[in-house]
């Protein structure tokens, strides 16, 4: 069982926090983000795009969250997905709910 503090760290990056709660919704997911002004990290040399590979994939590998295949560049729910789940499913209704509030 990961724990609650592991969880928090994952899920304190932005950027982490995207990936997981996309597999929330659809696992698998391929592993290449989009960077602000629409440049995927295989088409720019974006320090965001580089820090997603090397710094925020490898860490959600290490956490067990994530199953990474670099080769096929695919993304999958990992061993211990189910561990931040609850946490996710809170952030995704309380992010439905801020977004009703602003219509």
């Amino acid at each position: 069982m990961t724990s609650l503090d592991d969880c928090f760290e994952a899920l304190r990056a932005p950027q982490r926090r995207r990936l997981l709660l996309a597999l929330l919704e659809r696992n698998p997911q391929d592993d290449t983000p989009v960077v602000p002004g629409g440049v995927t990290a295989a088409e720019g040399n974006d320090e965001r795009a580089l820090r997603y590979h090397h710094v925020h994939l490898p860490k959600l590998e290490a956490y067990g969250f994530v199953d990474w295949d670099r080769e096929a560049g695919e993304l999958r729910r990992g061993p211990a997905f189910e561990d931040v789940r609850p946490l996710l499913e809170l952030l995704r209704d309380e992010l439905d709910v801020l977004a009703d509030e602003d219509r």
